[in-house]
């Protein structure tokens, strides 16, 4: 059988010996047989190994595997290093073994994790668990990356034996372990790093990231649709050089069809950062850290790379992954078939009764949110009533109900308040609320969180914005996290749910996603699972009332 020949030509970036010189690329077999330079070459494109995201969550884009990679391909990007614990909160080893599955219908080479902390706390509810064994079961596949990141950092420095034995698991197949310790330093930190954690994407200031990384724990910058970390960080990128990786995390489509791991390249160099470190860090480092099959536009490598316009703007004319065009001239060229739906989904419809809060004559502790950041802090207010002597949302001072109805059990919501939203009129709730994946809402009017929460219970999950007798949805049929839509779909529809939120006030930027990590028990201060009002920082449950 003849072997399948392709030459593509352009200035090639050769990161490894900093350097770009006009040549070709030959392909053979999905693989780069040759890479040819000529001077006679009169080229305007550059040719670079392709973009890796080194930690994102899928599921946050609210697209199945195979449809983001119809996005991702977009955006120069060739591969993705994945924990798919959002799903597993939801449907366990079932759901990791379907996003796995999905993968393989695109192009795109995606490395999933496998989950360690589903549930990722014992004081909210999930809708499965993953034991030490099915972790090593998992962990046993070829496409499984390593052990997905711990975020039970208590578990770590205290010996849990579940908590060892799945990081025994990982250093048994030799894979590596995925961190996640917002906050962790001092000694706590060291046994952290001690314990075989490689790796950290939520560190939130320089001082942090320092810590972390004299500690051998590489340092992964996030700049995902909540959570910004790129501004605060990217200077440390040539001080650290090979210990620096770039990643989104959690972005909604929207985001994603503006630009992935491209976007933060071009930033990082439009502040003068030094050109091949940066690029090292969005290809490189992440092949090496997490021994990706990836090719890294060298000799005998799969033949994945990128032709860009030029090296300013790092717009993707193309993109070749194992030696395949997947996108060309504005166009995608792989199609998918339509998946099996699963989903686990299983609550009563609620009333406005059961969100009644009753004074006691006390103040009350409220949730503080903040613009693009996760960690949240505890304030203390004195309630609004009303003449039932309810407490009631105080619009004049950003304080609204929240509320979070457990999905998979038909228990009584639970009721708290929030400073941070800025509605001033309706409610908004999802049912992508990290990391068990609840329904969180948030609004000014008992009224219009009712039917903002019963909105997501009718589609089996979702997104909703209410105004009155104004809705606006994007159904998630998927585990209630995904759309089985193409990207430009739920990116449309995205946008209309999130202008329609953006109309009740609010000045945050991604207010969904947001709301997402309310009730995310890992990151502190003060958040709400379906268990009730949760103090992070003595990672027990409080009271409303003071």
């Amino acid at each position: 059988m003849k072997n399948t020949e392709t030459e593509v030509t352009g200035n090639i970036i050769d990161i490894p010996n900093r350097n770009i010189f006009p040549g070709k690329v030959i392909i053979r077999d999905g693989k780069i047989f040759d890479i040819v330079r000529d001077d006679s070459l009169s080229v305007s494109t550059f040719i670079m190994p392709g973009f890796i995201d080194a930690h994102v969550h899928i599921e946050s884009s609210m697209l199945i595997p195979a449809r983001f990679a119809q996005i991702a391909v977009k955006q120069g990007t060739v591969s993705v290093v994945s924990d798919p614990h959002e799903i597993a909160n939801v449907l366990g080893a079932e759901g990791i073994n379907w996003m796995i599955s999905n993968g393989r219908e695109a192009p795109l080479k995606f490395y999933f994790g496998a989950s360690s902390c589903v549930p990722a706390t014992e004081f909210e509810t999930s809708g499965a668990k993953i034991t030490s064994s099915q972790v090593a079961d998992l962990l046993k596949k070829e496409d499984v990356y390593g052990l997905g990141e711990m975020m039970n950092f208590p578990g770590v420095i205290n010996g849990d034996p579940e908590v060892k034995a799945k990081i025994t698991a990982s250093k048994n197949n030799d894979k590596p372990i995925d961190g996640h310790a917002p906050g962790l330093s001092g000694e706590d930190l060291i046994t952290y790093a001690n314990a075989g954690i490689s790796s950290d994407h939520e560190s939130a200031t320089r001082e942090e990231a320092l810590e972390k990384l004299k500690l051998g724990i590489k340092l992964i910058i996030r700049e995902g649709s909540a959570a910004k970390n790129f501004d605060r960080l990217v200077a440390l990128l040539d001080e650290y050089p090979d210990d620096i990786m770039f990643c989104t995390d959690d972005s909604h489509p929207k985001e994603l069809e503006n630009g992935h791991i491209n976007s933060l390249v071009k930033r990082a160099i439009e502040r003068g950062l030094d050109f091949y470190n940066v690029l090292k860090v969005a290809t490189i480092n992440p092949v090496r850290h997490y021994n990706l099959n990836v090719g890294l536009l060298q000799k005998g490598d799969a033949a994945d790379f990128v032709v860009l316009d030029n090296i300013e703007n790092f717009n993707v004319l193309e993109t070749y992954i194992d030696g395949r065009t997947v996108y060309s001239s504005g166009k995608v060229h792989f199609d998918i078939k339509p998946p099996e739906i699963i989903n686990n989904f299983v609550t009563d419809y609620i009333g406005i009764e059961q969100l009644k809060v009753v004074d006691k004559q006390k103040q009350i502790r409220v949730i503080e949110a903040f613009n693009n950041e996760l960690f949240t802090k505890q304030t203390i207010y004195s309630p609004l009533k009303d003449q039932n002597n309810e407490i009631i949302s105080d619009t004049a001072n950003d304080i609204l109900k929240l509320v979070v109805v457990n999905r998979y059990r038909k228990v009584p919501p639970q009721v708290a308040f929030i400073k941070g939203f800025g509605f001033k009129e309706g409610a908004i709730a999802s049912s992508v609320a990290h990391d068990s994946h609840n329904i969180i809402a948030v609004g000014v009017t008992d009224t219009d969180i009712v039917n903002a929460v019963n909105g997501v219970i009718q589609n089996s999950g979702g997104i909703i914005a209410v105004n009155g007798t104004e809705m606006t949805s994007l159904p998630l049929e998927l585990a209630g996290l995904m759309s089985t839509k193409d990207g430009a779909t739920v990116s449309g529809l995205y946008k209309n749910v999130n202008t329609a939120a953006k109309k009740l006030g609010t000045e945050l930027s991604a207010p969904f996603m947001t709301l997402s990590f309310m009730g995310l028990l890992v990151i502190p201060e003060l958040k709400l699972s379906d268990k009730g009002l949760f103090d992070v920082s003595a990672f027990k449950f409080t009271d409303l009332f003071v």
